[in-house]
Parts: C-alpha cells; sequence; structure tokens
C-alpha cells in the first residue's frame, strides 16, 4: 500500500517546477508508478505547463503525460490517476 500523502501526486510536481526543483520530478513520478505496481522504465513521461484552471491558487499547472515505450496504450485509468486533482 501506499504512503498517505495530503497532496496528489499531480499538485507535488507543480511545487516541483515552481520551486525549481523539477530536476526531481521525474523520480517523484517513478516512486509513484512502482507504488502503483507499474514498472517505471516501461513508460516515457512529459511535462505539459498549462494555466493553473480559475479560481486556482496557482498560476500553473503541470500535467503528467504517460506514454508506454513499446508503443502499447497506457492504461486509461492509469493516466487518469496521475494526473487526479484533489
Amino acid at each position: 500500500m501506499g504512503r498517505l500523502n495530503p497532496y496528489n501526486l499531480q499538485m507535488q510536481i507543480t511545487q516541483m517546477f515552481t520551486q525549481g526543483q523539477s530536476f526531481f520530478a521525474l523520480t517523484k513520478v517513478q516512486d509513484w508508478l512502482k507504488e502503483h505496481n507499474q514498472n517505471p522504465l516501461e513508460y516515457e513521461v512529459i511535462f505539459h505547463q498549462k494555466p493553473a484552471p480559475p479560481g486556482s491558487k496557482e498560476v500553473m499547472v503541470i500535467e503528467i503525460e504517460l506514454k508506454r515505450k513499446d508503443g502499447q496504450p497506457v492504461d486509461p485509468w492509469l493516466q487518469g490517476q496521475i494526473n487526479v486533482q484533489k
């Protein structure tokens, strides 16, 4: 079972980019994939910077895109969970 964290992954990654720590973002996503019983070496991780939704305290938000290196489609549930905005 994964660690309980009050912040979702997308929020943590966005904070890393905002604080100039984007170097560590890939490792954070790879750890998240391991916690969800996925092999991080099977995925390419792409970060997209987008404007934050209206009413948000943030100026920007980082959307995380997963692509499988073997060309197979990424599980839609997994892709959805990685960008949950709760």
